[in-house]
C-alpha cells in the first residue's frame, strides 16, 4: 500500500458523524471535483495557507497526499447529497491536543453549516479523549473568528508575523477550547 493509499484508507475509516442536517465522512481524492470551485476561489482561499488551486488534478493529488495519522479530514455533505460542500480537519499536535481547520464552499456559507460541522468534529474529538482543541486563524478572518467564539473558543494568543502565505506575511490568532468548557 502506498502512502497515498494509506492516507485515503485512513480517512475512509474515520467515524461517520451525522448531525441534524449533515453527514461528515472521511474526505477522499474523489471529493476534489466537488470542492474545486471553492478551493480555486480567491475569495474563499484568502485566509488559507496557500494560494487557490489552479487545476482539479492538483487538488485531487493534494487530497491524496494527506499525511496518514497526522491529520484526519471529514468531508461535509448535506444529508442526502453525494457531493462535499466543505471539510473539517483535525490534526493531532501532542497527546490530548488537536488543531482544527475548516473550509466551506460559498453556497454553504451563512447557513450555520460551518458551526454544525465543526461542533460535530469537536464533539468527536472530546469523546475520543482530547483535552484541548485549538484553531489558528488570521486576525482579519472575521467569519472564522465569529465561528470559533460562537463555539466557546477563547483567544489565547496573537503571534506576529507567523505565516508567510500567498497574500504576504500574516499574523495568527490562536483560539483554544478545553473539554471541560465544551457545551456542545
Amino acid at each position: 500500500m502506498t502512502s497515498k493509499d494509506q492516507a485515503v484508507s485512513e480517512n475512509q475509516a474515520l467515524p461517520v458523524i451525522v448531525t441534524e442536517r449533515l453527514t461528515l465522512r472521511g474526505r477522499t481524492p474523489d471529493d476534489a471535483e466537488a470542492l474545486f470551485p471553492a478551493m480555486s476561489d480567491p475569495g474563499i482561499m484568502t485566509w488559507w495557507s496557500r494560494a487557490p488551486f489552479a487545476d482539479p488534478r492538483e487538488l485531487r493529488e493534494d487530497f491524496g497526499l494527506e499525511k496518514a495519522g497526522s491529520w484526519r479530514t471529514w468531508a461535509i455533505l448535506e444529508t442526502g447529497s453525494r457531493h462535499a460542500i466543505g471539510f473539517v480537519s483535525a490534526g493531532s499536535k501532542r497527546q490530548g491536543v488537536s488543531e482544527v481547520g475548516y473550509l466551506l464552499s460559498r453556497e454553504a456559507q451563512g447557513r450555520g453549516i460551518g458551526r454544525e460541522a465543526v461542533a460535530a468534529v469537536i464533539g468527536q474529538l472530546f469523546a475520543e479523549g482530547q483535552r484541548r482543541v485549538f484553531a489558528d486563524t488570521d486576525p482579519d478572518n472575521r467569519g472564522s473568528i465569529a465561528l470559533l467564539e460562537n463555539l466557546g473558543f477563547r483567544l489565547e494568543g496573537h503571534l506576529r508575523g507567523e505565516w508567510h502565505t500567498h497574500i504576504g506575511i500574516r499574523d495568527s490568532l490562536i483560539f483554544g477550547l478545553l473539554a471541560s468548557e465544551w457545551g456542545g
